[in-house]
């Protein structure tokens, strides 16, 4: 009786093992295409934050060494006209 209903209500070509492999080989390689997306989304912003910290603390280095040159600067300026 179940076989009578499955096969009332499904087509034919559904039940054939060859649409099934193809179905099955095509989700998995939906699947697959999905996960190595994943991957490599988050290899990207894994990279973005390295780069970033990077970037941050180059850039903190950068305005301590702009503020040094600014005092040494200012120091040279003040101490060329104390000598005048």
């Amino acid at each position: 009786m179940a076989r009578q209903l499955s096969q009332r209500t499904l087509p034919q070509a559904a039940l054939s093992p060859s649409l099934t492999a193809r179905t099955a080989a095509a989700g998995a390689l939906a699947v697959g295409a999905l996960a190595l997306g994943a991957a490599a989304i988050g290899a990207f912003a894994i990279g973005r934050l390295i780069v970033g910290k990077a970037r941050v603390r180059s850039l903190e280095i950068d305005d301590l060494t702009v503020n040094r040159l600014h005092v040494v600067n200012a120091n040279r300026r003040h101490s060329s006209r104390k000598t005048r």
